[in-house]
């Protein structure tokens, strides 16, 4: 079974899965427009190839590249590396969490979608509320149809991957911020967006925080400050720096989470993760985004993007103490960072099924 199903995911049984499941492979596109990253792109790639050899020691890469001078740097700087794929594709920008398919699979064996288990969601992008040119990048998961050759659902809305964290019984985090900016979705209530999530990705509950970081260009994902470990435990982003404008957001985001329960109606263990000590800043003044929420699950290790900050190390070690079965690889993104996300951003799972 393949093409555009109408009838709606959670009606097969179909539902997005916790990010630490078990993928078959990740999906990333290879930076590739100096202007885009302030004249920093042979730095970004040096941390980028780090980025993508580390992935593929545990799972297949799938890289996209847009155009010729894309294709021979990545294949000239990954040539040794096993475990990656080459996909050419039209791109605007890399940010595949963003624009690329997000993937529903059955959690019933007797599911309809007996011959693949699984298909994906192509929901509309549009860079963030038009802030950028998206027309490309909105076209990946169609454009990717006859390689994944699953069958796929398009809500005819916009949603962006990291506006949402899920945890794989039914509950999932956003915020306010983002998903009620009138530039997505004007039309839509809260309600009606809950009633997406449920219909799409098999979401039960929604947890509203408010705002995201400050600098953030996504208008606050959710992925640059909390997220699931595991079910029932998120890790959420804060500072003790009562200066610092991200100090009352943050702390707003942690009161509403001890309050909160999950799909299952059990409460949330909130565990509180640093951001970096020392704030980053592009060469006019813009603050980045820098955050350690935006960490990786791969198959049994994650990876988090390090600043060369005095947290570093200790925001690894917090996610070490929780994930006590995984190896937690410390990677830099100071330069990646430039363009507004870090590793969460960069990739997009697709999950293993059983067959």
């Amino acid at each position: 079974m393949t093409g555009v199903l109408s009838t709606l995911p959670r009606s097969l049984g179909l539902f997005m899965p916790a990010e630490w499941e078990r993928h078959q492979a990740t999906w990333m596109s290879w930076p590739f427009d100096d202007d885009m990253w302030f004249g920093r792109l042979k730095e970004v790639r040096v941390e980028y190839e780090a980025l993508v050899r580390a992935i593929a020691k545990y799972e297949t890469v799938h890289l996209l590249l847009r155009d010729g001078e894309a294709w021979d740097s990545a294949t000239n700087a990954l040539r040794d590396a096993a475990g990656i794929k080459f996909h050419p594709m039209p791109l605007d920008d890399v940010w595949m969490r963003d624009n690329g398919p997000i993937f529903v699979r059955r959690r019933d064996p007797h599911s309809l979608l007996k011959d693949s288990g699984y298909a994906y969601v192509n929901w509309g992008f549009n860079a963030w509320g038009d802030k950028y040119e998206s027309a490309k990048d909105n076209l990946v998961p169609e454009r990717l149809a006859p390689t994944l050759r699953l069958p796929r659902f398009e809500p005819g809305i916009i949603m962006e991957g990291g506006s949402l964290d899920v945890d794989g019984f039914g509950t999932c985090l956003t915020t306010r911020q983002c998903l009620l900016t009138p530039t997505r979705n004007p039309h839509l209530s809260p309600a009606d967006i809950e009633r997406y999530l449920a219909d799409y990705l098999g979401i039960s509950r929604v947890i509203w925080l408010n705002e995201g970081l400050e600098g953030d260009h996504t208008d606050g994902h959710v992925d640059t400050i909390t997220r699931f470990v595991a079910p029932g435990v998120v890790v959420t982003s804060v500072t003790d720096n009562k200066d610092d404008p991200n100090y009352p957001p943050m702390l707003e985001n942690l009161e509403i989470l001890k309050a909160e329960i999950d799909a299952r109606g059990i409460a949330l263990k909130v565990v509180e993760l640093p951001l970096p000590k020392e704030p980053i800043h592009l060469e006019d003044g813009t603050r980045l985004p820098a955050t350690y929420a935006n960490f990786y699950f791969v198959n049994s290790a994650v990876l988090v993007p390090q600043y060369g900050d005095p947290n570093d190390h200790k925001a690894l070690s917090i996610l070490q103490g929780l994930l006590p079965d995984r190896k937690v690889i410390g990677l830099s993104s100071r330069s990646i960072i430039v363009g507004g996300g870090s590793f969460h951003c960069l990739t997009q799972q697709q999950p293993e099924v059983e067959r």
